[in-house]
C-alpha cells in the first residue's frame, strides 16, 4: 500500500470518527461516470497539484446535459473528457454549464464546452468578471502592488519572483470563457431535469460561490464550500489585501447548517460524497475558532505572516511550491486580517517594509 493511500484511508477513518459517513464503496474510475442518483453522475477529473482531482457532476436535464463545474484547462484534462464524452449514458447534448466558482479547476473547461455544444454558461456575477479579469491579466508582468502584499508577508525575492513564474502558468489553464453568461442569483430556483436546485450563493472561498440544494432529490451540491476531509482555502489575495474572508465564510458555514437540512448527501468538488453536513459544518467552524485562538497565544510575541504557517497549519511551508505558499500565505492573512478587524491585534512595518503582528496588551 502506497504512503499516499494509507493517507487517504487514514484521513476517511478520522472523518467517520467524526460523525461523517460515505455511502459509496469505490471512487469514479478514470474516464467513467458513476451514477449517485437518478439521472446524476459523479465524474472525478486528475488535477496536477498536491489536492490531485476534482469532483465534477452531470445531471440529466431535458433534452441534454448540464454540467456542475469542469476541471482546469489542459491537455489531460481535454483527453479525459473525450474518454469521458465516449462513455456517455446518450447521445443527448450538454446544453448547459453551471460554474460553483472562477478557481481553475472549476471553470477552467468551462469556455472548451461553451464552444464545442454552444451551450449556456451560469455563474455567479462576482464570480464570472473575476475569471475573466484573470485570463485577461495573463501574461502581464506582477503588479507592484502584490510584490508589495508578498514582501510584507515576509516572502523573500526567490519566492516572490517563483510566484510570479508560476501566476503566468496558471492563467494559462484558463480556456477563455464566452462573451456572454446568464447569472446566478442567490436563493433562485433552478430546474434540471424536473427538479427543483435552490441556488446559495456564499462567500469567503471566492466572492459569490454557488452551492445547489434539492430538497425533493435530498442533494447538495457543495462545491468547495464543505469538504469532509480538508477546509477550503480561504484567502486575502493582493487585490484586496484588508478584506475579511475567514468572518464571511464562518457566517456563510452558520447560514448553510439552517438552510440545508442535515440528511442530504453531501456532493464536494474534493474528497468523497458524504452523509453528516451538520457535523462537519460545526467541525469547521470549531477549526477557525482554534486557528484564532492559537494565533493570540503565538502573537504575544511579535510574528511576520510567514512565521505563523506552523501555528496554524502544524508544518512548515515550503516557498518553492508557490501554489502551497501562496494559499498559506493568503489563509493566515484572512485568520491576522480578522483579528485586526476586532481591534485584537496591531501590525506595524520594519524598514525592510515587512510587516509585524502582535496582541495587545
Amino acid at each position: 500500500m502506497t504512503a499516499a493511500v494509507e493517507k487517504w484511508h487514514r484521513d476517511r477513518e478520522r472523518s467517520v470518527a467524526q460523525g461523517l459517513r460515505y455511502p459509496f464503496a469505490q471512487l469514479p474510475a478514470a474516464g467513467q461516470l458513476l451514477p449517485v442518483a437518478q439521472g446524476i453522475y459523479w465524474v472525478r477529473l486528475p488535477l496536477p497539484f498536491a489536492l490531485d482531482h476534482i469532483n465534477v457532476w452531470a445531471l440529466a436535464d431535458d433534452d441534454g446535459w448540464t454540467l456542475i463545474d469542469t476541471g482546469l484547462y489542459s491537455t489531460a484534462s481535454v483527453e479525459t473528457w473525450q474518454q469521458l464524452l465516449d462513455n456517455w449514458p446518450d447521445a443527448r447534448p450538454i446544453r448547459r454549464v453551471i460554474v460553483t466558482h472562477m478557481h481553475v479547476d472549476h471553470v477552467g473547461m468551462a469556455g472548451w464546452f461553451c464552444e464545442r455544444f454552444a451551450c449556456s454558461l451560469w455563474m455567479a456575477r462576482q464570480e464570472y468578471l473575476q475569471a475573466r479579469l484573470t485570463i485577461a491579466e495573463a501574461g502581464r508582468p506582477l503588479p507592484h502592488a502584490w510584490r508589495q502584499f508578498y514582501q510584507q508577508a515576509g516572502w523573500d525575492t526567490e519566492a516572490i519572483d517563483t510566484f510570479a513564474a508560476w501566476a503566468g502558468r496558471y492563467a494559462q489553464q484558463f480556456h477563455a470563457l464566452p462573451s456572454s453568461y446568464r447569472r446566478l442569483r442567490d436563493g433562485e430556483n433552478i430546474l434540471i431535469g424536473g427538479h427543483r436546485w435552490k441556488v446559495l450563493l456564499t462567500c469567503g472561498h471566492s466572492p459569490e460561490h454557488a452551492s445547489l440544494y434539492c430538497p425533493e432529490l435530498k442533494l447538495y451540491i457543495a462545491g468547495d464550500q464543505v469538504l469532509p476531509r480538508i477546509s477550503s482555502n480561504v484567502s486575502t489575495h493582493p487585490y484586496e489585501p484588508e478584506a475579511d474572508p475567514l468572518d464571511d465564510w464562518y457566517s456563510s458555514l452558520g447560514r448553510i447548517a439552517l438552510q440545508v437540512p442535515d440528511d442530504v448527501l453531501v456532493l464536494p468538488s474534493h474528497n468523497e460524497c458524504f452523509h453528516g453536513l451538520h457535523r462537519r459544518v460545526e467541525t469547521l467552524r470549531e477549526s477557525v475558532v482554534k486557528g484564532l485562538a492559537d494565533l493570540r497565544n503565538a502573537l504575544r510575541t511579535p510574528a511576520r505572516v510567514v512565521d505563523l504557517f506552523e501555528v496554524l497549519f502544524r508544518r512548515s511551508i515550503d516557498s518553492s511550491n508557490p501554489t502551497q505558499y501562496r494559499m498559506a500565505t493568503g489563509e493566515a492573512i484572512s485568520h491576522l486580517n480578522l483579528l485586526l478587524h476586532r481591534g485584537e491585534i496591531s501590525a506595524r512595518l520594519d524598514a525592510q517594509g515587512v510587516r509585524w503582528y502582535q496582541l495587545h496588551r
